[in-house]
């Protein structure tokens, strides 16, 4: 009779401990573990959770996670004092652009970039942009502009023109004056509406320019682009001129 009671509650040991709450898992918890090196900061496990926001900067000391998008021409770019130089030659219709490896949604987009002189009446545009097909894109697009619209916007002779363009869906262009040989923060944020689609705000050093509600949403993702451009729509004449520019940074912030 002892060793049966022995026997009974050896059993009753081994069921309580392989019942322990340590060894059961909750798939709805969160899992947390202390840093080695910072014992007082908790890491969370994202094996049981799904984090949606997403934040990356990239400050262009090299190319990591961009890639060659280059469409007319030589790929005309480098890293130069931790800056994206790119640009396009004279008397072609060259169209030299980076482009991320992956794609982002709804989120805050900025660009720095410094905006030189540019030929006057060249057909060249610096692009801070964010492309999934060519009617779900959203544009910056800086260059000398045609005649006609300088003379619509009263432009004087250091202001460029900035097209602020959703290019579908609905198609929109507003069109601003800034000046040339200066720094700016170009910024695209897209926010969400109650039934999923995209609001999108053209912001310049944080100044809204323009906004439109577009009829697509948050299943569409964009890549983002750097370039600079030789195209018609913005000049009155084949580029007599290299026309450049310099990225010093691009940021994504995720909702």
């Amino acid at each position: 009779m002892k060793n049966i009671f022995k026997k009974l509650l050896i059993f009753m040991a081994l069921l309580l401990f392989s019942c322990s709450p340590d060894n059961l898992t909750n798939e709805n918890e969160t899992i947390t573990n202390s840093d080695s090196n910072n014992p007082g900061i908790l890491k969370t496990s994202t094996s049981k959770i799904s984090n949606t926001g997403t934040s990356k900067i990239w400050n262009f000391d090299n190319l990591t996670e961009w890639e060659d998008a280059t469409q007319v021409g030589n790929p005309n770019y480098w890293i130069e004092n931790g800056n994206l130089r790119i640009f396009a030659n004279p008397n072609t219709w060259e169209r030299s652009k980076v482009k991320t490896i992956s794609s982002f949604a709804a989120g805050t987009y900025r660009w720095t970039v410094f905006v030189p002189e540019m030929g006057v009446g060249d057909m060249a545009s610096i692009g801070a942009f964010l492309y999934n097909n060519d009617t779900h894109e959203l544009d910056f697009e800086i260059g000398y502009g045609k005649q006609a619209i300088r003379d619509q916007l009263a432009a004087e002779p250091d202001d460029l023109i900035v097209y602020m363009t959703s290019q579908g869906y609905p198609f929109q262009s507003v069109q601003k004056k800034i000046k040339r040989g200066q720094w700016y923060n170009l910024t695209l944020q897209l926010t969400l509406t109650s039934n999923g689609r995209y609001t999108v705000s053209w912001k310049i050093n944080d100044a809204i320019m323009a906004t439109v509600q577009l009829s697509y949403g948050k299943t569409t993702k964009f890549k983002i682009y750097c370039s600079v451009e030789n195209l018609q729509f913005i000049g009155d004449q084949i580029p007599q001129s290299q026309n450049y520019a310099l990225f010093d940074a691009v940021e994504f912030k995720g909702i």
